[in-house]
């Protein structure tokens, strides 16, 4: 029953739709709100917490963890932003750094862009969309047609749009990776559709295994569930894994057989520690040549985003999915769709081209693009190594070698004295122990529940972004001083 308080509003908790109540998105749940509140009173001047700082180690959110922006970036973008500055060119060289070829690739893209104050076609500036087709086709050796990239808000919107798209009612089934990024299960349950898990094999770091992937779209198909697509989230995230070949051409055939949709997640291109970055679009091109007419037919849409990698600008919101083999009458829909919205900020769309179109060798800013986005590279792998170093140290913790994105998924086995007392407080272990380093360490991290994983296992999920190593020595003390206050 509804209190009085709320039954004089329009609205209350249990009239609202069902669907967005039902939603779970622990990147910013429980825990999030909770080191925010530590943030603000260590910032109110706060002497009685056993910490002073907050580490957001539960989000890829690399700019808030002091990872900088790339210059070039920066000093294009505030021209597009201010294009008075051009009237002072010789003050923006002899005075602010800028090199002329920051000043030209300004003057290229607002001659195509016109003010990044107005709209833009619905699926995104034209000569962007042929920026990234160029880049494309010298990623993957294959031709890209730029009528077929559509730029979004992120790579958040990209999913939005295609799960839309794709389910057609609470029928439709979309298989998705277990352990994943919650976006994917939040919007189908908004969306009223069917998640379809598999589980991630973390025996083999995490790897695709096919006979899972088989068994789960069985299992759906059984029940009277329509599987019409299948995700996959490439390097990992939460998992940090990055698939081999022979996983990549297994999923493409697997979707042949099965006629489904691959919606390739693959915003994590450029963080690769261990390996190369393959794309899908790469290898359905090269299958699709060794065996002419076979996979013709494959349904294929990639994401890319400017949040993530050594780029890191979360906050401009660009991104673009590229659509491979689609019906051009759904793509008409996919655009009336994307015009809903009207169309992705001016400015992220700007910062894609600048992602896709960095200075070359020899340009005036590309030793200092270099330099950077290369030690942002650098960081992030001594930071994972050093992580997974302690990871390594930790009583009854399991974690893979890092191989990718910009996460840690360790296995955490704990004392059964914990389980109970999490059970107490009406929590899973695993939300129990992350509140807990919370509360003693100021570090912020997400249980492994927050993404799924198999019954009888408990992880959590950690960033590396944050600088330095000192908040890595406060979790290793947290987990002896736990270990020992819970054991058996």
């Amino acid at each position: 029953m509804a209190s009085e308080a709320t039954s004089s509003r329009r609205l209350n908790i249990d009239n609202i739709n069902p669907h967005v109540r039902a939603a779970k998105y622990a990147v910013r749940g429980e825990l999030a709100v909770k080191s925010e509140e530590y943030r603000a009173r260590l910032a109110q001047g706060a002497t009685d917490l056993p910490f002073d700082t907050v580490i957001s180690a539960n989000i890829g959110n690399p700019q808030q963890l002091d990872q900088k922006p790339i210059t070039f970036f920066r000093q294009v973008l505030s021209i597009l932003e201010n294009p008075g500055l051009l009237e002072k060119k010789d003050v923006l060289i002899e005075h602010l750094g800028y090199k002329t070829d920051v000043i030209e690739r300004a003057e290229w893209l607002l001659k195509e862009v016109g003010s990044v104050g107005a709209y833009s076609a619905s699926n995104g500036v034209p000569a962007i969309r042929k920026s990234v087709a160029e880049f494309l086709e010298r990623r993957d050796g294959f031709p890209a047609n730029w009528q077929d990239i559509y730029l979004s808000a992120g790579a958040s919107s990209a999913v939005n749009t295609l799960l839309h798209i794709i389910c057609a009612d609470k029928n439709t089934g979309v298989l998705v990776p277990i352990p994943q990024y919650p976006l994917y299960t939040a919007s189908l349950s908004v969306l009223d559709a069917q998640c379809v898990p598999y589980y991630l094999n973390e025996s083999t770091n995490w790897g695709t295994d096919l006979n899972v992937l088989k068994e789960a779209c069985e299992k759906a198909k059984a029940e009277g569930v329509d599987v019409r697509a299948v995700v996959i989230i490439n390097p990992g995230n939460p998992t940090g894994a990055s698939l081999p070949e022979s996983d990549i051409r297994a999923v493409i055939e697997f979707a042949r057989q099965e006629r489904l949709v691959i919606i390739a997640d693959e915003v994590y291109q450029t963080n690769v520690f261990i390996g190369e970055f393959i794309s899908f679009k790469k290898m359905l091109r090269q299958m699709q040549k060794e065996q002419p007419g076979v996979y013709d037919n494959i349904e294929l849409a990639s994401l890319h985003s400017v949040s993530k990698g050594m780029v890191g600008e979360c906050g401009h919101r660009g991104g673009y999915f590229e659509l491979v083999g689609f019906d051009p009458a759904v793509q008409q829909e996919i655009y009336k769709f994307v015009s809903i919205m009207l169309c992705a900020p001016v400015i992220g769309q700007c910062l894609v081209e600048l992602m896709v179109n960095p200075p070359k060798p020899g340009e005036p800013s590309y030793d200092l693009y270099r330099a950077e986005y290369d030690a942002i590279f650098n960081g992030l792998r001594e930071r994972a190594n050093a992580l997974h170093a302690a990871f390594e140290q930790m009583e009854g913790v399991e974690c893979g070698v890092p191989q990718g994105s910009m996460y840690l998924f360790p296995r955490i086995k704990l004392p059964a004295k914990a389980c109970e007392a999490a059970a107490a407080e009406g929590r899973t272990p695993d939300e129990f122990y992350c509140m807990r380093m919370l509360e003693a360490t100021g570090v912020c991290v997400v249980p492994g529940s927050g993404f799924g994983q198999e019954p009888g296992t408990l992880h959590f999920r950690t960033t590396f972004l944050a600088p330095g190593t000192e908040w890595v020595g406060r979790i290793v003390k947290f987990h002896q001083e736990f270990m020992d206050k819970y054991r058996d």
